[in-house]
């Protein structure tokens, strides 16, 4: 299990170390990320803020782990799972809907005030995922702006070919696959302010999608490019949506966070400490902490060396409130 440590490191406020102009003459600010929780997470993802908590949560993927730790007093928490967690979202009961590796599953979480290491979860599973496609399993998801939960999986064979599908649960619905291209490695998963456009990707095309959505139906339409990585070594991982309509990415390979208008166009690109950044969040008490997820994943032995805080979280305070709350996942609602 990833160690915890260095609690309530405060985060660094935002700073603009230069200004620098994409190939439209746009202005695009830099700065860097600063160490905020130290662990050696293998696969930090799903990072987001709860507010009824007070706390950050995320997964660590391969090892079956869901985090979560309140940056005012420092308590963190860990809930050990049957199988990998690729995805979650609180819900309206309280509750947490866990997208692990074949399914999707209700889960308890521990009463208010609760820290520490945590074994065993009451699930309750809702509905099993590509049960007959032993090379697939859940990786990115979050709930759309109805609290419906939308999700993607990847494939995990070496060949990596596209055999992954992005798909929409719901309580009312049931689970329904989303008329959207197959790919290798499902990610970025996220939604405009009206709810009315999906950002997606397939990480190895190193571009971000966009499409029409439509919650009630689950109709998608008007599939187009979004942004296209500007790096070899850039690959589109988590993204999440401001509350100026931008979107944030995590570029894994690259060590960079970007920030993008609705238009596409670059706005800022901030460095992290570490080489793979998973997934950006913003939230805090006043929903002006920028924090993503890194991984040591991928890593050889030397860069790790290098690059010991692999696998921690990182932080930048921003100017002004861009957090935007996700959707609970409406699990009050039945057909």
């Amino acid at each position: 299990m990833p160690r915890p440590g260095n609690f309530g490191i405060r985060i660094g406020e935002t700073r603009v170390s230069s200004s620098t102009a994409d190939q439209t003459g746009t202005p695009v600010s830099t700065g860097e990320l600063s160490l905020a929780f130290a662990q050696s997470a293998t696969l930090g993802e799903g990072l987001q803020w709860h507010a009824a908590s007070q706390r950050w949560w995320w997964t660590d993927i391969e090892s079956a782990v869901l985090h979560a730790w309140s940056p005012d007093s420092g308590a963190a928490l860990s809930c050990r799972l049957p199988d990998r967690l690729g995805c979650f979202a609180h819900t309206r009961s309280g509750r947490v809907l866990l997208g692990l590796a074949k399914r999707l599953c209700l889960g308890q979480l521990p009463e208010p005030g609760v820290q520490g290491h945590v074994a065993n979860m009451a699930l309750q599973q809702l509905v099993a995922v590509d049960p007959t496609e032993s090379r697939t399993r859940i990786n990115d998801g979050r709930t759309d702006r109805r609290g419906y939960f939308v999700f993607g999986t990847l494939n995990e064979a070496p060949e990596r070919r596209p055999i992954g599908s992005f798909y929409q649960y719901s309580m009312r619905h049931g689970l329904r696959r989303l008329a959207l291209p197959a790919v290798a490695i499902a990610n970025s998963i996220c939604f405009s302010l009206d709810g009315r456009t999906m950002y997606f990707c397939d990480t190895l095309s190193q571009t971000i999608l966009q499409c029409a959505y439509d919650a009630e139906s689950a109709q998608v339409a008007d599939v187009r490019p979004f942004v296209q990585m500007d790096h070899k070594s850039a690959w589109p991982d988590g993204s999440v949506i401001d509350a100026e309509g931008c979107l944030w990415n995590a570029q894994w390979g690259a060590g960079v966070v970007s920030r993008y208008a609705p238009d596409g166009r670059l706005l800022a690109r901030l460095r992290t400490p570490v080489k793979n950044p998973s997934c950006p969040a913003l939230g805090g008490p006043g929903m002006d902490e920028l924090m993503v997820t890194t991984a040591r994943q991928e890593l050889s032995r030397e860069q790790l060396l290098a690059m010991p805080l692999s696998g921690s979280l990182f932080g930048l305070r921003q100017s002004q409130a861009l957090g935007v709350a996700d959707e609970l996942f409406d699990d009050d609602t039945v057909a």
